[in-house]
């Protein structure tokens, strides 16, 4: 089994971020800033408290894709980031 480097995983971050797109709600700003920030324990309190919230369980998982990149399951925690992604994506559009 291939291992996922820091490039890919740069890579693959930007394209669920480019995929959430820009926040619209007021809840969605605060989880952003709080992916930008590294703050992970806000993203989980947010993800834990919205459970229904595609946007914030992506960058909840996310998050810890960009903090420890080097993590053993990080294509795991990148592959539930890019669905949950696509599960807002897909909400958005309906």
């Amino acid at each position: 089994m291939q291992s996922v480097n820091e490039s890919t995983v740069h890579n693959a971050l930007s394209a669920i971020l480019n995929t959430l797109g820009t926040p619209d709600t007021t809840l969605h700003q605060e989880a952003l800033e709080a992916y930008q920030s590294g703050d992970a324990d806000k993203l989980r309190l947010l993800a834990a408290t919205h459970l229904g919230d595609h946007f914030c369980r992506s960058l909840g998982y996310a998050v810890s894709a960009k903090t420890k990149p080097g993590l053993p399951t990080v294509a795991v925690v990148l592959a539930e980031a890019a669905r949950a992604a696509a599960d807002f994506a897909r909400e958005r559009e309906m």
